[in-house]
Order: C-alpha cells, then sequence, then structure tokens
C-alpha cells in the first residue's frame, strides 16, 4: 500500500535556506565552544553577560575564545529566533512549529546555562549539561533544515507501507544514535572530570558494531534513499574513532603539561565537532528510514512511487 505525504504549500525556499544557515552557525558554535574546553578558557572572562564590563574586551589570550564564544551563540541565539517567527507565520505543520518553539526554547536555556558555568565557576554537572545540551539544540535545527527541504513538503512524494523487515532500518538507526548521543554526553564527561574513559571506549566499540549492522542491513535491502547517508555515517564513524585514539594518546603524552598542547586542542576539538556531525546524521537517517524506498520502486515526478 501507498500512502501520501501532505504538503505544507506556503513555505518557501528561503525558510529552507535559513534553515541550514542556522545550523551552520550552530555547528561553527559547537566548535568554538570546544576550543573553550580545550584550552581552559572556561573561566578568561570571569563575568556574565558582559566581558570585563564590556561588549569588545581585548582579544588576548583564551579572552578570544570565551568571547568569541559568547559572540556566536548570541548571533545563533538571534538567528533562531528568527527562524521560530518564520516557522509560526509560514509553515502550518504542527510538528514542525513545535520543534521551532522547542529550539527557542531551548537556545534560551542554553544561554542561561552558559551563564551559570561562569558565575558559578565551572561547574561540572552544570559543564555536562551544557555540552550536551548544545549537542541537542544541533539535533533539533538539523531536523527542521531536513523538514523545510522542498522534497519533503511536496504533495508528490510517497511512502512504502513498511514490512517487518523494512522496520529494521529504522530500529537500527535509533538504536545507534542513542549510543551516539551516550557517547556524547560520556565524552562530555570525561572532558570535564577525566573520569569515565572506559565507558567511552566501550560505546565506541558498540556504535562500531550497530553501524556494521546497518551498513549490512540497509545495502543488502537496497534501500535507496538511505544509502548514501548510511555510507557518509560510516566514514563518519571511523574518522571519529582514529581522531578518538589520537585525542586519548596525546593526553597520556601531555599529562604533566601545564597548558594544553596545540595539537591535542586540534585533535580534541576535531573529535567533539564530528560528534555532532555523527548525530545529526543518524538524526537525519531516523528521519528517512521513516519512508524506506527500496530500490525496486523508483520515484516519478507525475506519479508518484510506482513499481518498475
Amino acid at each position: 500500500m501507498i500512502h501520501s505525504f501532505q504538503a505544507s504549500s506556503d513555505v518557501n525556499m528561503g525558510y529552507h535556506y535559513f534553515a541550514i544557515i542556522t545550523a551552520s552557525f550552530t555547528f561553527l558554535l559547537i566548535v568554538v565552544g570546544a576550543l573553550v574546553t580545550g584550552n581552559d578558557a572556561g573561566l578568561s572572562v570571569p563575568d556574565w553577560p558582559l566581558s570585563y564590563g564590556s561588549l569588545n574586551p581585548p582579544w588576548v589570550g583564551n579572552i578570544r575564545y570565551e568571547h568569541g564564544h559568547r559572540l556566536v551563540a548570541a548571533f545563533v541565539g538571534f538567528l533562531t529566533v528568527v527562524l521560530a517567527v518564520w516557522i509560526w507565520k509560514k509553515d502550518s505543520r504542527q510538528v514542525v512549529r513545535r520543534l521551532g518553539i522547542l529550539s527557542l526554547g531551548v537556545v534560551i536555556t542554553q544561554g542561561i546555562l552558559g551563564g551559570v558555568t561562569v558565575l558559578w565557576y565551572l561547574p561540572a554537572s552544570i559543564s555536562i549539561l551544557h555540552a550536551c545540551l548544545a549537542q541537542t539544540f544541533f539535533c533539533l535545527i538539523v531536523s527542521l533544515a531536513w523538514l523545510s527541504a522542498p522534497e519533503r513538503k511536496s504533495s508528490r512524494l510517497k511512502k512504502i507501507e513498511q514490512s517487518g523487515q523494512n522496520r529494521q532500518p529504522l530500529i537500527l538507526s535509533i538504536l545507534i544514535t542513542g549510543t551516539i548521543y551516550i557517547q556524547l554526553i560520556v565524552g562530555a564527561i570525561f572532558r570535564h572530570t577525566q573520569s569515565g574513559i572506559m565507558f567511552h571506549v566501550f560505546g565506541a566499540l558498540v556504535a562500531v558494531t550497530l553501524m556494521a549492522w546497518l551498513f549490512n542491513v540497509v545495502f543488502k535491502g537496497k534501500y535507496l534513499n538511505l544509502i548514501r547517508p548510511v555510507k557518509l555515517m560510516g566514514v563518519l564513524i571511523l574518522v571519529q574513532v582514529f581522531l578518538g585514539i589520537g585525542s586519548l594518546v596525546l593526553r597520556l603524552i601531555n599529562t604533566n603539561a601545564v597548558q594544553p598542547e596545540f595539537s591535542l586542542v586540534v585533535i580534541s576539538t576535531a573529535h567533539v565537532a564530528l560528534g555532532a556531525l555523527v548525530l545529526a546524521n543518524g538524526v537525519i537517517i531516523i528521519f528517512e528510514s521513516f519512508r524506506i524506498i527500496p530500490i525496486h520502486y523508483q520515484v516519478s515526478p507525475q506519479l508518484g512511487v510506482k513499481t518498475v
């Protein structure tokens, strides 16, 4: 049986592109936040919301990381407000509207948590929550960018009713994305408390195993719309494993360093940033798994999906 996805016809391409821009700056914010943690720059600016009582303090030492992080965060907050208003006015889909409002609430909460981490002198629990909420917010914005794409709104798009076999990619994608999110939590705990590394290593093994399983299911079942994102996921996870190993080795080598070495900062920041991309790609695979299109079906602009 074939089901139609009802369209939201009043959403234009500008909305989609703006969601992509917001997601891009959110990713930049995660990178800059990782630089703050990697350089131990969290308390380089001791006041909040101003920086040394100014909107433009001297850009010296670690101040440039912390203040730069605040500027990017403020800009992302502004973009999120615009995106939420745009969604509310132009997108009739209730799910998308709720995601827009939720994103706005999360970014406000994230800003408050960022201030609390400074005013309370970097308590580990708040810092970890701040890091994890950043990843959650990124996934929300990526979801909005995915949902606003023209092919997600077109009434021509069809969905094949899923059999038990076709549900495998959905179940596996949820499992692997959940595992990756737990990995990000454990990684944040390790960065802020220097504990839990064995759990992080074990989680990586679980993620790789689930990824191999998903890869096999998708290519064996020839699920056309999942092949590309699953290929990308496999590459990202492989690179992520090597970055994790490199980061761990450099930490062991530089255990007694007074200031984090440049190489460690670069690799650990790349590890955090790539983790965000892996998680977001997992969310996209989950979305795509809801509309499985086996390769023995083809999409026709006039007739939707038909058997070959």
